[in-house]
């Protein structure tokens, strides 16, 4: 597969900025693959507001089997549909960094406004056949879009706080019906509180909220739940520094106990009963493809770290 890529960076004036890039691969398989792409930045005099935006389209040849932990597991048998092509994708950005600093405090706020649209998009079909994973290009287009605002606090007193929020809709548009996507939600969170002590003591408390997940179902007759329910996995971790090179840590995973309801992969008394009419009996067909968060609930951990460089 050769390719050629250009790119030259303009600047417009001191503070203005113009990225123009361009790739040409030719693939064997595929033939010709053309991708372009602009970027744009401004930023004040300070460099305290920053502007980005780009624009441009990918494409990319998904791994089904590395990319889909349900493609080997569980009773479902794998099913491809035609020779799949390359995935294309069109996608757009608008990002604004602010930032803050005061005598004892330094602030980032970082904003975003994203919007991408797939063809050729290969998803896994869950819901055609319940006994049957497809693979197959989709005919019509996915868009993915939504917002997004991180920010940084970090003061001189040893406290730092990182949160972020995403708003997103992804959906699915074939034959005119447009659904969501499944095993996507529609909003998430993510946060990390750290404190460093002057005895060398540094106290890290971590988490991520998920908003409810469509998610795959066996039929009518599936008594689990269409939605995931709204789930946090918190974590909190002490470290003590001895030296530049030697320092303990321990702390509790999933502090709050959150696992998937117990009926989440149905019955792991029978896992593998390859063949059972699972659209009559859901209840007998073990079904990874509707997990969406780990199983392992809370737990301890502790640890010994030793740095060469």
């Amino acid at each position: 597969m050769p390719g050629v890529f250009l790119q030259d960076e303009i600047s417009l004036t001191d503070r203005k900025k113009l990225l123009l890039g361009a790739r040409w691969d030719y693939n064997s398989k595929h033939g010709s693959i053309f991708s372009p792409r602009i970027n744009y930045k401004w930023n004040s005099r300070d460099n305290s507001n920053i502007i980005r935006f780009s624009l441009g389209n990918g494409f990319r040849v998904a791994n089904v089997f590395t990319e889909d932990h349900a493609a080997l597991t569980g009773a479902r048998e794998v099913e491809f549909e035609g020779e799949l092509k390359p995935e294309t994708s069109w996608n757009a950005n608008i990002n604004f960094v602010k930032k803050i600093n005061t005598e004892n405090t330094f602030i980032t706020l970082d904003a975003s406004a994203f919007y991408t649209h797939f063809d050729n998009r290969i998803l896994p079909d869950y819901e055609t056949d319940s006994n049957k994973i497809i693979y197959a290009n989709l005919e019509g287009f996915s868009v993915s879009k939504g917002v997004s605002l991180n920010a940084d606090f970090l003061f001189t007193n040893g406290l730092a706080i990182n949160a972020g929020a995403t708003l997103m809709d992804v959906s699915v548009t074939e034959n005119d019906v447009k659904t969501r996507q499944l095993l996507t939600e529609s909003f998430s969170g993510v946060w990390s509180i750290s404190y460093k002590f002057q005895n060398d003591f540094t106290l890290d408390y971590t988490g991520n909220i998920y908003g409810p997940m469509r998610l795959p179902l066996l039929g009518e007759n599936d008594p689990r739940d269409e939605y995931s329910p709204w789930f946090s996995i918190q974590n909190i971790q002490l470290t003590k520094k001895f030296s530049n090179s030697w320092e303990i840590y321990g702390g509790v995973k999933n502090l709050l106990n959150f696992t998937p309801a117990s009926n989440s992969i149905n019955n792991a008394n029978n896992p593998f009963e390859i063949g059972l009419d699972t659209d009559k009996n859901p209840e007998l067909a073990f079904d990874p493809s509707y997990v969406y968060a780990s199983n392992q609930g809370i737990r301890a951990f502790a640890g010994l770290r030793f740095t060469i460089f």
